[in-house]
């Protein structure tokens, strides 16, 4: 089926977990402030519908995606964090800009999850047009940040029972 048939957030074939007495961070861009803020309102519900507390998830807001990678080793530092959720959304233009944030930040948060052996989901939406954004954060392919957040907490839970 093609995924502009299909709500791409569809999470009944997966054993989410609970996520009761996880803490978790999402770090979320300001830029494209309409996109983000639905990604992190789908993040923190999804938090909250599989168990998670609200004292138990701090948000921290930067400029740009860019500055999700900076975001998430700021919060980490702080080790009571089982995971963070990186949220951003970049949308192609013009010039090349697009490709070298999208790598940078790809890479960015793979390094910062490796520094500190905690899982840091990328939850960033790099999309051709604003449209294909909105479908995706909270439109009719559901809400990227809600998946990443799902994502956080089966890392989170496989986290701590390797540990």
């Amino acid at each position: 089926m093609s995924s502009s048939l299909k709500n791409l957030s569809d999470f009944s074939h997966l054993e989410v977990g609970n996520a009761e007495g996880l803490k978790f961070a999402i770090v979320v861009s300001q830029w494209n402030a309409e996109v983000t803020g639905a990604l992190l309102d789908g993040a923190v519900s999804g938090l909250l519908n599989h168990g998670a507390q609200e004292k138990d998830i701090e948000v921290l807001r930067v400029p740009g995606s860019y500055e999700l990678i900076s975001g998430a080793d700021i919060i980490l530092r702080n080790n009571a964090i089982d995971a963070v959720v990186c949220l951003g959304c970049v949308i192609q233009g013009e010039t090349r800009h697009f490709d070298f944030i999208c790598d940078a930040v790809g890479h960015g948060v793979a390094n910062v999850a490796l520094k500190y052996n905690k899982p840091v989901i990328f939850g960033v939406l790099t999309t051709d047009n604003l449209q294909q954004a909105l479908d995706r954060s909270g439109g009719i392919h559901g809400n990227k940040g809600e998946e990443a957040a799902i994502t956080a907490i089966q890392m989170a839970r496989l986290s701590k029972q390797y540990s």
